[in-house]
């Protein structure tokens, strides 16, 4: 089973590219749709006046947990050249084409639509003219804090994301059910969600408040292992498959 990471624990990591470092991590973009994580926003040093850039996750190579640092498959050159984002505003699919034109991968939207390829293939000129559909990204910032309602009402609000292994993969959402279950925590997994208003900021699962209560305790402190996941997957009668 691949490691699972907090995202608030990765908060703050640097990234390092072949010759140098680039910045912090800071949040991610994500598939509104797959529940998978396209990009991280990284916040540049003074190197490039403290601009945010987006990295993708397959060019992520390594991590190391003692030093906090992500390496990064790229130069520091190639980083500073690609094409600008306003990561005030959503990102467009014109500006992702541009961005994987510039680096000369093949986009995730022409391939498996959870996973994407590895982004190693250059794009076909008549392919990089058509205009994809527009993209279902949203800023993990955005989305912490958005209320979390059971089949019944009301059970708390986003805490934090859990990835899988770096690999792109949002394993679950932490809920923090404060206003309802002082104290508990829980988590939450994107397949269960029945529907999100993005306008309300309102995301709804499939679950009674019941089940939510008596589900296994969640401790943010301590690794998710195998065993708790089983145990939760079992209490909500879901099938649990290995990452």
């Amino acid at each position: 089973m691949r490691q699972p990471y907090k995202l608030r624990d990765l908060k703050g990591y640097n990234l390092s590219a072949r010759d140098g470092e680039i910045g912090k991590l800071e949040e991610i973009y994500f598939d509104d749709t797959h529940w998978v994580v396209r990009y991280f926003i990284v916040r540049t040093g003074n190197w490039l006046l403290g601009r945010r850039v987006l990295i993708v996750p397959t060019v992520i190579n390594g991590i190391d947990d003692v030093a906090k640092t992500l390496s990064v498959d790229l130069t520091c050159e190639q980083v500073e050249n690609c094409p600008l984002v306003n990561t005030a505003r959503p990102v467009s699919r014109h500006y992702e084409q541009e961005y994987y034109h510039y680096y000369g991968w093949e986009p995730y939207w022409s391939g498996d639509p959870m996973f994407g390829p590895a982004p190693y293939l250059l794009q076909p000129a008549e392919e990089a003219s058509k205009e994809p559909e527009h993209p279902h990204l949203h800023s993990s910032d955005e989305v912490n804090s958005y209320s979390i309602h059971a089949r019944d009402g009301d059970i708390g609000h986003v805490e934090d994301f859990i990835l899988v292994d770096l690999g792109g993969v949002i394993r679950y959402l932490e809920v923090d059910t404060r206003n309802w279950l002082p104290g508990k925590h829980v988590l939450i997994a994107p397949t269960w969600i029945q529907q999100v208003d993005w306008l309300k900021a309102e995301v709804m699962v499939d679950l009674t408040r019941e089940a939510i209560e008596t589900a296994p305790s969640y401790d943010p402190d301590k690794v998710i292992s195998r065993e708790y996941q089983l145990a939760l997957f079992e209490h909500y009668g879901r099938k649990f498959e290995e990452d």
